[in-house]
């Protein structure tokens, strides 16, 4: 269950949220509905993948407040905005801030699901990216300072002779590290180790001691 995805709707109209969560479940998609982003953020929800179909006119908190909400929390979970009153300068916001898609009421079912597909996938590659992202930290981690530092060296192009002089170490000592720390990083080649130490958080990579 916690692989299969499940979309979250937030509407204020029950009719609207009910005929969704049908149109949802009719083509095997599990979906919840809310009829506040207040509702939303109280309830207790599992992280699985999936994406919001927001309303963007809501009494209270609106859906460009959620999306602005979850964006400053870390949360980059994909949305398909719905609405009724929709306006260029709103859509524009929208999607600059990542939104999905844009649907304005009434839309085609199809029209909707695409657009779920679409947020589903896009959920499904981030988390992808994201346990890649957590997988190169844990192993770089495991690196000595010593260690750290010549593999920042190493990704920024120097030669072994170039980051023995740098590191005040010898050559020698250099290619002990770095043997050491490709083992570590589960890097077959130098390649693989710059790709690694790309994905790693800038905070990360700022900081080897």
């Amino acid at each position: 269950m916690q692989d299969r995805p499940l979309v979250l709707i937030v509407d204020d109209d029950i009719a609207v949220r009910t005929s969704i969560e049908e149109l949802m479940l009719s083509v095997g998609i599990d979906a919840v509905g809310f009829g506040s982003t207040r509702e939303l953020l109280d309830a207790e929800l599992s992280e699985r993948p999936g994406c919001l179909v927001l309303d963007v006119r809501m009494p209270g908190s609106s859906g460009l407040d959620l999306q602005q909400h979850l964006s400053a929390t870390g949360n980059p979970k994909p949305i398909v905005f719905l609405t009724g009153h929709g306006d260029i300068p709103m859509t524009v916001q929208a999607m600059k801030a990542g939104a999905v898609d844009f649907l304005t009421k009434p839309f085609r079912d199809q029209s909707l699901l695409d657009a779920v597909t679409a947020g589903i996938e896009r959920d499904l590659a981030q988390r992808a990216d994201a346990q890649l992202v957590k997988q190169q930290a844990d192993r770089y981690a495991t690196l000595t300072t010593r260690e750290r530092q010549v593999l920042r060296l190493v990704a920024q192009g120097r030669l072994n002779k170039q980051i023995a002089f740098e590191l005040g170490i010898s050559e020698v000592t250099v290619k002990l590290h770095r043997s050491g720390m490709m083992k570590k990083m589960r890097a077959i080649s130098v390649g693989e180790l710059v790709r690694a130490w790309d994905m790693l958080p800038t905070e990360l990579r700022e900081r080897v001691t």
